[in-house]
């Protein structure tokens, strides 16, 4: 493990030159402190030098840094020269272990956007013990998946508590947005698609609602998840529908749980849906974000209309322009029952398309968060989650940022 003293960079990105991290570089440029040691990392230093010179004036000077995730050496270098690493490069199964094993070997602080099951699964069995002795805090699920997830929960046990109303029973997080499908999520779908035809034995790990618990023994013997598979309506008229995010972010959130000793709650049931809207135009919605989505499995699991699919999906690396990510928000309304029976309301929003422009302000204020306020950080090491390893400072750098997460009883 390197001493800090031996460090020559406070925080590095790697993936700078990939759609999400140019868009990272620049929220970085334009938000980190004056005087923090920031480097651009990837694998050919031509193309880091050109996304260096589109930075604004305080970017401009930062190192440049060549790794290359299937070179051990390199990344051993990148991790031992720096205390916070964040990355971009993705599908994290196919690149993401040999980074993470380098951080938490190094002490080196690691942030991620994966919505990967099987690779945080991975990450965390590998990973866990090891960063925890050299007491670094690898931080998976650092964008849209799974932030507001994590930390409207975060906040909604934290007033139920504080309210005497005991753990929460009951949560439902209802999502809408407005934004384009990333084509990094698509290849992170296509990658778990062919690692389950791969070994069919994986299935039981991603259909897991406690896949990713610090304890699956030590989980409720009947578990009480909440995601929905078909629309559906609530109470107050609103028709929903699945949200491809579900099955990532429960998990996340379980894991968050455990990680504090159940404080959210021993019997809590999480679940996510997408919002389609209210009337005979909402059940027309709810049942065509259903329809496409199981269409979009089906098609990925077959390597003929995969091969199709690839032909229309927007490709890795891509993504919306300048004008299209600023019309983009997401908003995310979560209601929760606590244990004596009192009611909650948490809600996440912002500005910005989810995956692109409100994801780099997420994942670059972790990273501001890792690199700038350990101090104020709860005391924790080892393969943890957004509230687990940030809680209240991240909420006050993203509601700085002009992020809402509010929390009021109904």
């Amino acid at each position: 493990m390197a001493a800090d003293g031996a460090r020559t960079h406070d925080l590095v990105l790697y993936g700078a030159t990939g759609f999400v991290g140019r868009l990272l570089a620049r929220y970085l440029a334009g938000s980190a402190p004056a005087g923090l040691r920031i480097a651009l990392a990837g694998r050919s230093r031509d193309r880091l030098e050109a996304v260096r010179a589109e930075l604004p004036p305080a970017g401009r000077d930062w190192a440049l840094v060549e790794a290359d995730s299937g070179d051990a050496a390199s990344l051993r270098a990148l991790a031992e020269s720096t205390r916070v690493l964040v990355t971009t490069v993705g599908p994290y199964a196919r690149y993401g272990l040999p980074v993470v094993e380098a951080c938490a070997r190094a002490g080196t602080h690691y942030a991620d956007l994966t919505g990967e099951v099987l690779f945080v699964r991975d990450a965390i069995d590998r990973c866990d013990a090891v960063a925890a002795g050299t007491g670094a805090r690898i931080v998976h699920a650092c964008g849209y998946d799974s932030i507001p997830s994590d930390l409207s929960t975060f906040l909604l046990a934290g007033r139920a508590a504080a309210d005497g109303a005991g753990g929460l029973r009951d949560v439902r997080l209802v999502a809408t947005a407005r934004g384009g499908f990333s084509g990094g999520t698509i290849d992170s779908m296509r990658a778990q698609v062919e690692a389950l035809q791969a070994d069919p034995a994986l299935r039981r790990v991603v259909g897991d609602p406690f896949a990713l618990s610090p304890d699956r023994a030590a989980e409720p013997g009947t578990p009480q998840p909440r995601d929905a598979g078909l629309p559906a309506r609530t109470p107050d008229g609103r028709w929903t529908a699945p949200f491809v995010m579900a099955p990532f972010n429960s998990r996340i959130v379980r894991r968050s749980n455990a990680l504090q000793g159940w404080a959210y709650g021993r019997g809590l049931a999480y679940g996510e849906v997408m919002g389609a809207g209210r009337g005979p135009l909402g059940a027309v919605t709810a049942g065509a974000i259903t329809a496409g989505l199981v269409a979009t499995v089906s098609a990925m699991s077959l390597a003929p209309t995969r091969a199709l699919l690839d032909r229309v999906l927007p490709a890795p690396g891509t993504g919306p322009g300048e004008a299209a990510r600023e019309k983009g928000w997401f908003r995310m309304v979560v209601d929760a029952t606590a244990e004596d029976g009192r009611r909650y309301r948490a809600t996440a929003a912002g500005p910005g398309d989810p995956g692109y422009a409100a994801t780099a302000v997420m994942l670059g204020e972790t990273a501001l968060a890792l690199a700038v306020d350990g101090d104020r950080l709860p005391d924790r090491a080892g393969s943890l989650t957004p509230a687990t390893a940030l809680g209240e400072v991240l909420v006050e750098r993203l509601r700085a940022a002009g992020h809402t997460y509010e929390v009021s009883a109904v």
